[in-house]
């Protein structure tokens, strides 16, 4: 705890302004400003450090002498019943199609952000992720089909199409003195536009066998978030319970259950209730009347005027924010601290057998899945840059070079949160050919991670030393 000077009134003296109340540095609320996006960055790379140890403990679960205890666990049945209504799933279920709702909720947040007022609101600055993108995407599909052109190992092309922002992200960040900021909002943007096409494919070709009834329940629940949206409804309520009705609707249609997650995140309100301009007169106005309600030596709690402009402080602070603003915010760290790394838990736990380990790499599964997500990413990400580039319908990232978008495309080969999410569904009738899908993530998301570091560390020490930076 850090001591302080007194201060008159009985206080102690705060750094810089010589009033105000300082317990400890970690309160220092007004001193520490970040942006948005600094935050975000933040949050990616802790993220992807929990993610990494939350991968090694189910590994270390389920090769080691808790093996059966863990997969007890992963089959433990959890049901919820309402009257002669019931609904049960296995524990790895809630998981998977529960808890990975929050997940879609904030990947659809983050998306509609991008689109209006992101990277990707600007069409010519958008253009290169988005083609960088679905170049990314298209072509370690086509790898993998190339390898797997028969069902049912057929069924995971779309494995080695995904890119896990936060493993991608987190390793970018370590570089952050080698490589400029640009580089790291452009492999945000392609991450994001990724998170889109994964969520495409689930929707059209991972679903299960429609129900129109449903179907068109689910449809009733999306129009009635839309309405809200459009009446300018504005608290969360509304929107949480009918999320959680879509995501019942969508669970018994045959269209994956997390999809209402990303519909949900799309209808958030965008506008606030207040613009800065009426925000700032309204502070300037409440600020003067907390001045004059100031009276010496007497604390916020016995002066209910000073309780009442805190109030209606606190009030505009939260109007003068969009939904979607605020909403994020609250729900990316649980959702990047708590979410993926509980479902990195429940599923990155594969049997590693010594003896078998390296006869599998050429299993057509697995040797599909590192090569989509190792040389298809690079490929796809690398050409289709190249691509958009010479045809002049994007433009590079400020004070990058061609080299590291190459270098970054490397980074695209990690694909672990999304891949696993597919590798789910597309072997869920298979069990031996998913643990072949998910040994063939991990070693490719392994791969993809050291080669870009590598190779964009390289490319930051020649600049250096050639006096570029």
């Amino acid at each position: 705890m850090t001591q302080r000077p007194a201060a008159p009134g009985g206080g102690r003296r705060g750094e810089g302004t010589g009033q105000g109340l300082i317990y400890a540095p970690w309160e220092r609320a007004f001193d520490r400003i970040v942006t948005p996006f600094e935050d975000f960055i933040h949050r990616q790379t802790t993220s992807g450090l929990l993610l990494v140890l939350a991968a090694a403990c189910a590994l270390l679960l389920a090769n080691g002498p808790l093996a059966g205890l863990y997969h007890q666990v992963l089959e433990l049945p959890l049901g919820i019943r309402l009257g002669d209504w019931t609904l049960e799933k296995t524990l790895h279920d809630w998981v998977n199609d529960g808890l990975m709702a929050f997940f879609f909720f904030v990947v659809g947040m983050e998306l509609k952000r991008e689109m209006l007022v992101g990277e990707l609101a600007a069409p010519r600055q958008a253009m290169l992720p988005i083609v960088a993108a679905a170049g990314g995407m298209v072509a370690p599909a086509l790898v993998y089909f190339w390898l797997n052109p028969v069902a049912p190992d057929a069924r995971g092309w779309g494995i080695p199409m995904a890119t896990d922002i936060a493993f991608a992200v987190g390793v970018l960040s370590l570089l952050a003195a080698r490589v400029p900021r640009a580089l790291i909002t452009f492999l945000v943007a392609l991450a994001i536009v990724d998170d889109l096409g994964a969520v495409l494919v689930i929707a059209l070709f991972y679903s299960e066998q429609i129900t129109l009834g449903w179907l068109g329940g689910a449809a009733a629940m999306i129009a009635l978030l839309m309405l809200c949206n459009f009446a300018g409804v504005r608290r969360p309520v509304p929107y949480f319970l009918l999320a959680v009705l879509l995501w019942l609707a969508l669970l018994n249609s045959g269209v994956h259950a997390t999809l209402a997650g990303v519909i949900g995140g799309f209808t958030v309100p965008a506008r606030p209730r207040y613009d800065p301009v009426a925000f700032s007169t309204q502070v300037r106005r409440l600020m003067a009347r907390f001045d004059a309600s100031l009276r010496p030596g007497e604390g916020i709690l016995v002066n209910d005027e000073l309780r009442g402009v805190v109030k209606a402080l606190d009030n505009g602070v939260v109007a003068v924010q969009a939904p979607l603003q605020r909403l994020e915010h609250l729900w990316h760290m649980p959702v990047a601290f708590f979410v993926i790394p509980v479902f990195a838990l429940f599923n990155a736990g594969i049997p590693l057998d010594g003896g078998t380990f390296l006869t599998s790499l050429v299993h057509p599964v697995q040797l599909g899945v590192i090569a989509g997500l190792v040389f298809g990413k690079f490929a796809g990400i690398t050409g289709a840059s190249w691509l958009a580039l010479r045809l002049g319908i994007g433009a590079l990232p400020a004070g990058t070079r061609f080299a590291q978008i190459a270098g970054v495309s490397l980074l695209g080969g990690i694909g672990f949160t999304m891949s696993i999410f597919i590798a789910e569904l597309a072997f869920t009738a298979e069990p031996q050919l998913l643990v072949m899908a998910k040994t063939g993530i991990l070693s490719a998301s392994l791969i993809s991670g050291l080669a870009g570091f590598a190779c964009l560390w390289w490319l930051g020490a020649t600049r250096r030393t050639s006096g570029g930076r």
